[in-house]
């Protein structure tokens, strides 16, 4: 499978999407299509890790205190599926790969 979950307003994931040919691809623009459970367990699945997928950048993150608290696996994974802002992005999965956020480091 070929999938990515962007954010359209993101400068990063509209630089990414530019820069690759997806026509191959699956996309799912995150806040018109909120990730479902059973999509972020599938991914979970893949980075064997819900803080791996969590943005700390998210405006959200700093209003919500969230910083200051002990986050646990199941805490980062409630809070992506509650506020699509917490997804990092984008999240590029080829076949079993995955690629999360704007570095070009593999995730797995």
């Amino acid at each position: 499978m070929k999938k990515i979950y962007y954010l359209k307003t993101c400068d990063t994931c509209r630089r990414v999407l530019k820069e690759m040919d997806t026509s191959d691809f699956i996309l799912q623009e995150i806040k018109m299509e909120p990730i479902t459970v059973k999509q972020l367990d599938e991914l979970f699945s893949l980075t064997k890790s819900y803080e791996v997928l969590f943005s700390r950048m998210a405006k959200k993150y700093k209003q919500m205190g969230l910083k200051s608290q002990q986050l646990t696996e199941n805490d980062y994974r409630q809070f992506i599926l509650d506020e699509y802002t917490f997804l990092k992005r984008p999240v590029i999965i080829i076949g079993s790969e995955v690629y999360v956020g704007n570095t070009k480091k593999r995730v797995t």
